[in-house]
C-alpha cells in the first residue's frame, strides 16, 4: 500500500513510536511512502534506512503526560507546510494493582497520556484534516475496553474512553472526508507489561500477538477508513464479539484473573 503525491510528499504522525506497536506502525507509515513525525519520550530506532520506499522520519521527543509535550507535537506539525494525511495516536501506559494500593501520581499520569493527549492531538488533527477534506486517524484502544478491568482499572477505563471517543468523532466527521479507526489489540509482545509492572501476571505470560501484525492490520484498516479492527488471531476476534454478550460481572472476574500476579515460583 502506498500514498502517491506528484508534488508534495504527504506527512504522517505516530505517537509512542519508539517501541512495540508504535514502532511497527512507524514502519508501516514509512513503507507507504509517508514522511513521519515520530513522537516518543525516548530515542526512536532508525527503521527507515533499509526500505527503498523510505522517506524522512523526524523524531520528536515529547512527554505526552504534559500540556507542554502535546504543544511541542502540535508545534512540530505546524512548522511543516505539508498536509497531515494520516495519524496514529498510539502512545499509552499502564498501571497494575489494586487501585487503592497504587500511586495516585501514576494513575493520573496514565490518564494524561492515555486520555488527555489523544483528545488534545485529535482536536488539532481533525481541524486540519477537515479543512483539507481528507485524513485518516487511528486511535489505539484495546480489547480490554469491552468491559471492566480489575487490577488495571484506569487502563481499561481509558481504553473504553478511547474506543467510544473514536466511534463518536468518526460519526461526527462522516461527511468531511476524514475517518477515525479504533484499533483494539489483545495482548501483544511489547515492553508494555514490563513498564506497567505486569511481568508476573497471567496475561503477560500467556500467548501474545506480534506487534508487526497488529500494526499491519491497524494501518490497513485506517487507510481503508474502517470503523474498528481487532487484529490478530481468529480466536481473539471471536472472543471480542462474544464479550459483548457476557455480563459485566463475569467480564470483570475474567479480567481480574488475567491481571493478577502469578505465584513467583
Amino acid at each position: 500500500m502506498s500514498i502517491e503525491s506528484d508534488s508534495v510528499r504527504p506527512l504522517g504522525l505516530v505517537t509512542g513510536a519508539s517501541t512495540g506497536i508504535g514502532l511497527a506502525l512507524l514502519s508501516e507509515f514509512v513503507e507507504a511512502g509517508l514522511d513521519v513525525l515520530a513522537v516518543a519520550d525516548e530515542e526512536i530506532p532508525d527503521t527507515a534506512g533499509s526500505s527503498p520506499t523510505a522517506r524522512a522520519v523526524r523524531p520528536v521527543t515529547a512527554d505526552l503526560a504534559t500540556a507542554t509535550g502535546n504543544e511541542d507535537v502540535i508545534a512540530a506539525l505546524e512548522s511543516d507546510p505539508r498536509p497531515v494525511v494520516a495519524a496514529a495516536l498510539n502512545a499509552g501506559v499502564g498501571v497494575n494493582g489494586r487501585f487503592d494500593q497504587t500511586d495516585i501520581a501514576d494513575q493520573l499520569r496514565l490518564l494524561a497520556v492515555n486520555v488527555e493527549s489523544p483528545v488534545r492531538l485529535a482536536h488539532y488533527l481533525t481541524g486540519v484534516m477537515t479543512a483539507q477534506r481528507y485524513g485518516r486517524i487511528l486511535i489505539t484502544s484495546s480489547v480490554v475496553s469491552q468491559g471492566p478491568g480489575p487490577n488495571q482499572s484506569t487502563y481499561a477505563a481509558s481504553k473504553a474512553f478511547l474506543h467510544s471517543f473514536a466511534e463518536a468523532i468518526r460519526y461526527e466527521l462522516r461527511d468531511t472526508g476524514v475517518t477515525v479507526t479504533s484499533l483494539q489489540p489483545g495482548p501483544t509482545d511489547t515492553a508494555f507489561f514490563a513498564r506497567a509492572g505486569m511481568q508476573r501476571t497471567w496475561v503477560a505470560r500467556g500467548p501474545k500477538a506480534d506487534p508487526s501484525q497488529v500494526a499491519r492490520e491497524g494501518f490497513a484498516a485506517m487507510m481503508a477508513g474502517k470503523d474498528r479492527v481487532v487484529p490478530g488471531s481468529w480466536l481473539l476476534k471471536a472472543q471480542s464479539k462474544a464479550s459483548k454478550l457476557v455480563p459485566e460481572a463475569l467480564t470483570a472476574r475474567f479480567h481480574a484473573s488475567l491481571a493478577k500476579p502469578r505465584d513467583p515460583s
